[in-house]
């Protein structure tokens, strides 16, 4: 919707293969990634499988420092240590 209200869209025929091979590996990952989530969701509480789910924002933290050189501050330290102890927390009872 972001992209039709921007007025950004484009032919499919003017990506280029990586681009086009791009997007299709990023939707196979995404419905991969809602099958797993909702097969979790039938073995397990869902206080803990949305927890450790939500560690994806750590692990986007620490990629974004490790490989796009991203600053480290202080802020960003705790918000990080943060999210992975409540997700412990919550999900080892």
């Amino acid at each position: 919707m972001i992209v039709t209200f921007q007025n950004q869209w484009k032919r499919p025929d003017t990506l280029s293969h990586q681009g086009l091979a791009f997007l299709v590996l990023s939707s196979f990952a995404t419905g991969l990634s809602w099958l797993c989530y909702y097969r979790a969701l039938q073995l397990g509480p869902i206080s803990s499988v949305a927890t450790v789910d939500k560690l994806s924002v750590a692990l986007a933290m620490f990629l974004g420092i490790v490989f796009l050189g991203e600053t480290v501050t202080p802020r960003l330290l705790v918000g990080g240590v943060l999210i992975v102890a409540g997700a412990l927390l919550v999900a080892f009872k």
